[in-house]
């Protein structure tokens, strides 16, 4: 480890560390525009200049200069000083005035920099430059002549999203960072190309003139847009949220956050359910609470032992836990989570669990994604494998349709019959694998999850400090629901043959309703979509930013999230729908506050208690290891629409429509 000097203080740094990680190992702060630790390094803003001696004399770049033994480094002598000055005050050069009406004012990294590093004057008398604006789909704003051309967009769209559709015209000072043919990114992960972005260029569009970061309340939550469990931070003013960022976790996102995440939030101020409302002569009207429970009271007397709770994809553990203490109460045990019909075998959670890790991922290399679109159902696992192909030259194989993951992927075809005699430079590639990783979507499980639990023993998978078998859920309250028993048998079918009196549906959307046709339906959930419009009774509840809650993602990690707003109008949160209608029903559940609640929950299920990954038992039960079916397509048929708060939000609808469905939109239309 070579020893370097910094300002004074001497100390080693790692093998292949740059003068600019060694200047931060030693506390000394050194600004930059271009350079990131996740994306290569491009040297282009030359503002983290520094003196190295020995060497040239003149400031070099630190971050493209890599440490050695004996420098001695100086971060803040007369020389650095004036260098810095001289590259801040070119940068500004052409830097339009425009701060006040800049919705980068307040977390700027140009302003914060100008002001500890620059001159406070200007000695530039000419005309400044101006750059027409670019198109870069709904989810970028662009003001070009802002840029700075630091290039971190580019990086990223290369190598983070896969996707090479921003880049660089012209050179000098008619350089110019543009989008293919000036379309829409296609992306689901172009909106942090505006958390990259150090100035003002580029910005988010709908959160364009909304507020000022000073403004808003600031909450950390999780987010349940897919099961990655994204942490967010969700800024808020008054009763809205206005807009949900990503928090730096490296076990789960790093620092990334897909644009449903980011931008579904508008949609949570619309189509919502703030009343409870009674199904009379075949129409939903307004109801009183009281009413609505006193409805539902009259079935749960007669329905006792035929009641059912169905959750949907969105909601936490303590929703969960409280609807099926009142099933339980009610003499029934019909808990299911698996809303689209989906019976797989759970005696063993390791075995439908992502047991690799979401950040080990990144070690694989060798992979077998079997039924799943990724980049689809998972957008930030899709960049772990990506980030493996890249840097460690993981080679992929996949079964299913074929569809552009954005890295070099073998794909064997549709039928999943090839996982039962695997071909030969498949068998070859986890044969020398040190770390093998199979990973099995949601369109695999019905046909292929015996098959796929096979070649743990086949291909090796499970070794010393290592387990390469994955499952891929897509619902954030999957894993929750699993530990909790939200899972018959036979799947919803087994509820259905069973014809419950009584059905609850805890946010649940996608059910097959006409199953539940003699059914007294009630609908406990927040957005008017699919399951208020067959419910008899709808109870409004809480989204996810409204409530505290406990989420569990798809490799068994519990993780906390509080609540940034308050739920509209007469809606409440959901664990308290179930206490109030449990004391009307006359079975009153044995907690009266959220804490109590939480307690009750985690004396049942101690991992709920402890965040972190859970502790499945490797224990994989013996199933059928033949594989059959043809996977004609996957789950998720459009990305953006994927649950009633996307379904409600504009900025995702505009998504649709342009990026799956071609309907270009005129800037003009805005």
């Amino acid at each position: 480890m070579p020893k370097v000097t910094v300002d004074g203080i001497e100390l080693e740094v790692p093998q292949g560390a740059t003068v600019l990680q060694a200047c931060e190992l030693a506390g000394k702060e050194i600004p930059r525009f271009c350079y990131h630790e996740r994306l290569s390094i491009a040297g282009n803003c030359r503002m983290c200049l520094v003196e190295v001696k020995p060497g040239p004399p003149k400031p070099q770049a630190s971050c493209a200069l890599p440490a050695a033994e004996g420098q001695e480094i100086r971060t803040d002598s007369p020389m650095v000083k004036k260098a810095r000055e001289g590259v801040m005050e070119f940068l500004l050069i052409n830097h339009p005035l425009d701060c006040p009406i800049c919705d980068q004012g307040g977390e700027c990294d140009l302003q914060d920099q100008s002001v500890a590093y620059g001159k406070g004057q200007s000695r530039y008398d000419e005309n400044k430059r101006a750059v027409t604006e670019k198109y870069m789909g709904p989810i970028v704003k662009t003001t070009m002549t802002r840029c700075i051309q630091c290039t971190r967009c580019v990086r990223f769209a290369e190598e983070v999203a896969g996707v090479e559709e921003i880049g660089a015209l012209y050179r000098g000072e008619n350089m110019q960072i543009t989008s293919y043919l000036e379309k829409a990114v296609t992306s689901e992960l172009s909106g942090n190309v505006v958390d990259l972005c150090p100035v003002g260029a580029l910005t988010s569009k709908p959160y364009a003139f909304e507020a000022r970061p000073w403004e808003l309340k600031k909450t950390f939550a999780i987010d349940v847009m897919d099961a990655v469990g994204t942490n967010i931070r969700l800024d808020s003013r008054g009763r809205q949220v206005l807009r949900a960022l990503p928090r730096i976790n490296e076990e789960v996102n790093e620092e990334w956050a897909s644009d449903k995440t980011r931008h579904a939030v508008d949609g949570l101020i619309r189509r919502r359910l703030d009343r409870p409302f009674i199904r009379k002569d075949g129409k939903l009207v307004a109801a009183s609470w009281e009413e609505a429970f006193d409805a539902i009271a009259s079935v749960a007397k007669t329905a006792q032992g035929s009641v059912a709770a169905i959750a949907g994809d969105l909601v936490d553990c303590e929703t969960m836990y409280a609807a099926k203490a009142l099933v339980r109460s009610l003499g029934s045990d019909m808990l299911e989570g698996r809303q689209t019909g989906m019976a797989y075998d759970v005696s063993n959670l390791g075995a439908v669990n992502f047991n690799t890790t979401i950040a080990r991922l990144e070690e694989a290399d060798v992979i077998l994604v079997v039924g799943s679109n990724v980049r689809w159902e998972a957008p930030l696992i899709n960049t772990r494998i990506r980030k493996a192909v890249r840097k460690h030259g993981a080679k992929v194989f996949a079964v299913g349709p074929e569809i552009d993951l954005t890295y070099h992927t073998e794909w064997l075809g549709s039928d999943l019959a090839v996982l039962n005699a695997l071909p030969k430079e498949v068998t070859e590639a986890f044969a020398n694998a040190q770390k093998p990783v199979v990973i099995v979507g949601g369109a695999a499980l019905k046909g292929a999850h015996g098959a796929a639990l096979g070649l743990v023993s086949s291909l090796n998978l499970v070794r010393e400090g290592w387990n390469g078998f994955n499952v891929l859920h897509m619902a954030a309250a999957r894993m929750g629901g699993l530990m909790l028993g939200y899972a018959q048998k036979g799947g919803i079918a087994d509820i259905v043959a069973k014809a419950p009196k009584l059905s609850f549906f805890l946010g649940a959307d996608e059910v097959d309703f006409s199953k539940f046709e003699n059914s007294f339906k009630v609908y406990v959930g927040h957005h008017g979509d699919a399951g208020a419009h067959v419910a008899d009774v709808i109870l409004p509840g809480a989204a996810y930013t409204e409530k505290p809650g406990t989420y569990v993602n798809t490799e068994g990690r519990v993780q906390h999230g509080e609540r940034a707003v308050f739920a509209p109008g007469d809606a409440r949160d959901d664990w308290t729908i179930f206490r109030a209608l449990s004391g009307v029903i006359g079975q009153a559940l044995p907690f009266d506050t959220f804490d109590a609640l939480r307690a009750a929950m985690i004396s049942e299920v101690p991992a709920l208690g402890v965040e972190g990954l859970a502790n499945y038992d490797w224990a994989p039960p013996a199933l059928d290891t033949k594989a059959e079916g043809t996977l004609a397509a996957y789950p998720i048929k459009d990305f953006y629409l994927t649950n009633a708060i996307c379904r409600a939000s504009p900025t995702m609808e505009r998504c649709s429509s342009e990026l799956i469905h071609g309907e270009q939109f005129l800037e003009a239309a805005e």
